[in-house]
């Protein structure tokens, strides 16, 4: 049986994959400071022989031998990157070092989850791998893209100076239960606020795009990138490519949840993308992968689960 790290193993994401890589046969340890992640996302494991977790903070090194590290540390939503935007760069770029020096120590694969947000505003769709993107460096948002795109630089840095087995996963929008409701993302504000009868909140003309991809369809990415025998380290695009506007999706949320919530517009914030459409010919490829969950399926289900979070206000 082999060991696998998963850094941000409490997170929304972080604490699916885990569910996976026990089901898969996987020893796991988990680790997090719990800045975003929650421990109620891994509690129903701890009576899992087979999962450890690890209260620790990525940004220092910790040693750990296992058989694989999967790097999921960082927070993903601006509400929570922003906040502390110098502890967000630390994050990705000391937290990448850390599990990096320990992978050439261990001699073991090591896989990136990176984010769309490479991207920046991007100028063509959909986004390829290929494309360099289009990222403010001084923005609000650059303590997340930009410290992401170090990371990817240090992993095939490090692949080609040190000769590690890095991969490097670029996660498109992700959905599903376990999301906080106070994350500031699209989805669960949409849906926070339809169930709470408060005006769902539009940025811009609403006429912004995004793809939404199930954590569920993400998570069989992220377990064919640790369990193929993968000779191309990256950059692969994992996500959903079907593409809803703003008002779209909020139309969706408000007929699921049959809320009495009206529509307000704001202003858009500095450096939102207006357009998210990820190329994933090379997951088809390479992973035989491709995502099933139909929007409106995968809103159902995130939709009892925030609405369950919310009304037994479920403990941190």
């Amino acid at each position: 049986m082999k060991t696998i790290l998963v850094t941000g193993g409490a997170g929304f994401i972080g604490s699916h994959l885990c569910d996976q890589l026990l089901s898969n046969g996987w020893k796991v340890i988990a680790l997090d400071n719990l800045y975003s992640g929650k421990a109620s996302n891994i509690q129903h494991l701890f009576e899992d022989e087979n999962f450890t977790f690890v209260n620790h903070d990525i940004t220092e090194f910790i040693f750990i031998p296992v058989d694989f590290i999967i790097n999921l540390a960082c927070p993903a939503s601006p509400v929570y990157y922003q906040k502390d935007p110098v502890s967000t760069v630390r994050t990705n770029v000391l937290g990448a070092i850390n599990v990096l020096e320990l992978a050439k120590k261990l001699n073991c694969p090591v896989l990136q989850a990176s984010t769309s947000e490479v991207y920046g505003d991007p100028l063509v769709s959909p986004q390829t791998e290929e494309y360099l993107g289009n990222v403010n460096p001084i923005g609000i948002r650059a303590c997340y893209d930009e410290g992401k795109r170090v990371a990817e630089t240090l992993f095939f840095d490090y692949k080609r100076q040190h000769g590690v087995n890095s991969r490097v996963a670029r996660i498109f929008n992700t959905y599903g239960p376990r999301m906080r409701p106070d994350d500031g993302r699209v989805v669960s504000n949409f849906l926070v606020q339809a169930i709470e009868n408060k005006p769902i909140s539009i940025y811009g003309n609403g006429l912004q795009t995004r793809s939404f991809c199930y954590v569920s369809d993400l998570v069989l990415g992220l377990m064919k990138m640790i369990e193929t025998d993968l000779s191309d380290s990256g950059p692969i695009n994992l996500g959903n490519p079907t593409e809803f506007t703003m008002l779209e999706l909020a139309q969706i949320v408000l007929e699921i949840t049959k809320s009495k919530s009206n529509i307000e517009f704001f202003e858009l914030p500095a450096d939102d993308p207006k357009q998210r459409k990820p190329s994933i010919g090379k997951a088809n490829l390479l992973l035989n992968w491709q995502p099933t969950v139909e929007l409106r399926e995968g809103l159902i289900e995130t939709h009892q689960s925030l609405y369950e979070m919310i009304k037994n206000k479920k403990p941190e």
